[in-house]
């Protein structure tokens, strides 16, 4: 295959026929090029319609297909693997004129893109309790939590968290989508096979992006306590390493 060709020939599916010049032009590129570019929509947008389930229980199979193959315009797949494709897809809909008057929708679209991510993570055994019989509350300087690859945790201005949790199957989604007021966050784990959530406050949310850049455990526990003051730790604590959160724990290096 001649240097460059690939690049060219996604180049001329994405609309720059020109891109094919050296190889091919007129009519007949015209019309196979067309076939790929359906192609391709048709792809990208039963991913994005896979990927979104929670938008789609709320705007429906149609609206969210003619979503998907807008997005897939403006941006089209760079990988031959469709797993992954729909990062930008909740920050889109907020330019998206359709989803205007829904603009908890983009939020929606970032919890099921956690979601997603906590899928597809790697395996890996979670920390167990007994770990932590070692741990004395002066200790907690010098040890840190890593957490388990498939921990997604984000946080939001209003009540997306609960209103994502309350569009989840089995049940019927409710009548009324109302978001409130009160910042939150949601965090996914997944310590086996089954992806489970919970809808958390500020000070789990500072906990776990504390873990996450690696700071002690002590650190960590400061950062929660300055964004919620009077929190609980050690139940806090306790609850997300039997939730599966975390998966080592280890000495600061």
């Amino acid at each position: 295959m001649p240097d460059g060709f690939h690049d060219r020939f996604l180049a001329a599916v994405g609309g720059d026929e020109a891109a094919l010049a050296p190889w091919c032009a007129g009519p007949a590129a015209s019309a196979g090029l067309a076939v790929y570019r359906n192609t391709t929509a048709k792809g990208a947008a039963d991913a994005l319609a896979a990927q979104f389930p929670t938008v789609e229980r709320v705007v429906g199979p149609a609206w969210l297909a003619a979503a998907a193959v807008a997005h897939a315009a403006d941006h089209p797949p760079r990988t031959a693997s469709l797993l992954t494709y729909g990062e930008a897809f909740g920050g889109w809909l907020t330019t998206f004129p359709p989803a205007a008057d829904m603009p908890f929708l983009a939020d929606l679209a970032r919890l099921d893109w956690l979601w997603t991510g906590a899928h597809l993570a790697a395996d890996a055994p979670p920390l167990e309790a007994t770990a932590l019989a070692r741990l004395t509350p002066e200790s907690f300087a010098r040890y840190r939590l890593v957490l388990h690859p498939a921990t997604r945790f984000a946080g939001f201005d209003d009540g997306a968290p609960s209103l994502w949790q309350a569009l989840q199957p089995p049940g019927d989604p409710p009548a009324d989508l109302e978001l409130g007021d009160a910042p939150e966050g949601l965090v996914f784990v997944r310590p086996g096979l089954d992806i489970d959530h919970r809808v958390i406050g500020a000070g789990t949310l500072a906990f776990l992006a504390g873990c996450g850049a690696g700071e002690s455990l002590a650190a960590a526990a400061m950062d929660a306590l300055a964004a919620e003051p009077g929190l609980d730790l050690s139940t806090v604590f306790a609850g997300l390493v039997a939730a599966g959160a975390f998966t080592e724990l280890r000495t600061l290096s």
